[in-house]
């Protein structure tokens, strides 16, 4: 069966993607630990991210890296944090966290109904400072 995250990515339903190249996106968390919670998902679908190309796993932390460089940008944030995990979708995908704790990192406070406005205002931030560092493959 197709994951949530295939049919975003090919446009079946609607994501608040931030980056698109050939082999990832990045989408802002429907259910974020934190403002700006982002993941990285890689195009193909694929389970467990050990069971990715090396190549391809490797790529998905260069845009994890560009996408916490434009969360510090946006601010407010002491570290940004990492998480794989994959039980919640499965298919392969790197958590990009704002955190000022390691409590932030919790599932279990994860917001369950966030404001759509505020989701689609954090993208929009996280679009344009990717943008002022330059990078064009910002959706």
């Amino acid at each position: 069966m197709t994951s949530i995250f295939t049919r975003i990515i090919e446009g079946e339903i609607p994501g608040r993607i931030i980056w698109r190249d050939d082999t990832a996106v990045a989408m802002v968390d429907i259910r974020p630990l934190s403002r700006g919670h982002t993941l990285v998902i890689p195009i193909t679908e694929t389970d467990q991210w050990t069971d990715l190309p090396a190549a391809v796993a490797a790529h998905l932390f260069t845009v994890a890296h560009h996408v916490a460089n434009a969360q510090k940008v946006v601010g407010g944030y002491a570290r940004i944090g990492i998480v794989v995990a994959g039980f919640e979708v499965p298919h392969a995908h790197v958590h990009v966290v704002p955190m000022n704790t390691m409590s932030d990192l919790d599932f279990a406070t994860a917001d369950q109904t966030p404001d759509p406005n505020d989701l689609d205002a954090a993208a929009d931030e996280l679009r344009n400072a990717l943008r002022s560092a330059g990078h064009a493959q910002v959706c």
